[in-house]
């Protein structure tokens, strides 16, 4: 854990390629609103799931190392194919100076309820090492099943509802009726949660690991979550240079409150089965394969 002097607020600088990182930095503009927020996008450099590992790592590690110089405390990547291709040569870089927060789908706390699950993601994702490595360790043998969702990121990313129905409904179609819960592997798939839920049994739980990223970060920081405090200012960087946030981005209740400045509403937040746990400690692990 790093602390921070009395009297002054850390900084947290949040990378992703777009809309995937609005949920995590909802919920600690939620829970610490007085930490100032650095939202990096690459709208240039999008949807990194399709690029080629080494890449991935030279943009993640340059952009941590941006954050830095832009005055970033800790960094959080809340972006699946980041966490997993990039955050161990970014915590070379940053740590122990810099903490670094990363992302990973909520397969423990779907496995520990002991009922049969779903994981929606990425077809690229649903195909890894690093899915099944997750499953193999969190999940009972049957009590999971990997469900692809083509499109869905894409049209989250561009607030193409028609297309998100689309996507949705394919993948609800894909899914066991045994399954009782979904975890959802991509850090878009939050933004839809009530197209999710419309299209799945009644009843159906959503697992998500944005808050449990946001408590996670202010934990390495030393800060406590206290959601009285007057909110600092949140900037946004889309390529290395400031700019508003992207306007798919204000389809979304979350990126227009982080556009607003001032406090999130737990209202603007999405609803899953993880808003009101007792946030999990992030355990991402190196893989060869971007998810």
């Amino acid at each position: 854990m790093v602390g921070h002097p009395a009297g002054s607020a850390p900084r947290i600088a949040l990378l992703d390629s777009g809309c995937g990182l609005l949920p995590t930095a909802g919920w600690l503009r939620h829970l610490r609103p007085d930490l100032a927020l650095d939202l990096y996008l690459d709208p240039e450099g999008m949807p990194w799931g399709s690029k080629p590992s080494p890449w991935i790592v030279d943009r993640v590690v340059g952009t941590g190392r941006l954050a830095v110089e832009r005055g970033a405390d800790a960094v959080v990547v809340p972006c699946n194919t980041a966490s997993v291709t990039a955050v161990v040569p970014l915590r070379a870089a940053l740590e122990p100076d810099r903490p670094v927060v990363a992302t990973v789908p909520a397969v423990k706390p779907a496995g520990a309820t002991g009922v049969p699950f779903a994981v929606w993601a990425t077809e690229r994702t649903t195909v890894s090492e690093y899915q099944r490595d997750l499953l193999e360790r969190f999940a009972a043998p049957g009590q999971a099943e990997s469900v692809a969702c083509p499109g869905l990121a894409t049209a989250v990313e561009h607030a193409d509802a028609s297309a998100v129905r689309e996507a949705v409904a394919l993948a609800a179609s894909r899914t066991p009726e045994r399954c009782r819960s979904v975890v959802l592997g991509c850090t878009h798939y939050p933004l839809v949660v009530e197209d999710i839920l419309a299209a799945l049994p009644p009843g159906t739980a959503l697992h998500d690991s944005s808050r449990a990223v946001a408590g996670q970060a202010l934990r390495r920081l030393g800060v406590p979550e206290d959601p009285s405090r007057e909110p600092a200012e949140v900037r946004v960087h889309l390529g290395g240079d400031e700019g508003p946030l992207p306007a798919a981005a204000l389809a979304y209740p979350v990126g227009r409150g982080l556009a607003r400045g001032g406090r999130i509403g737990r209202d603007e937040l999405p609803v899953t089965d993880e808003s009101s746990q007792q946030t999990r400690p992030d355990t991402a692990a190196p893989s060869a394969t971007p998810v």
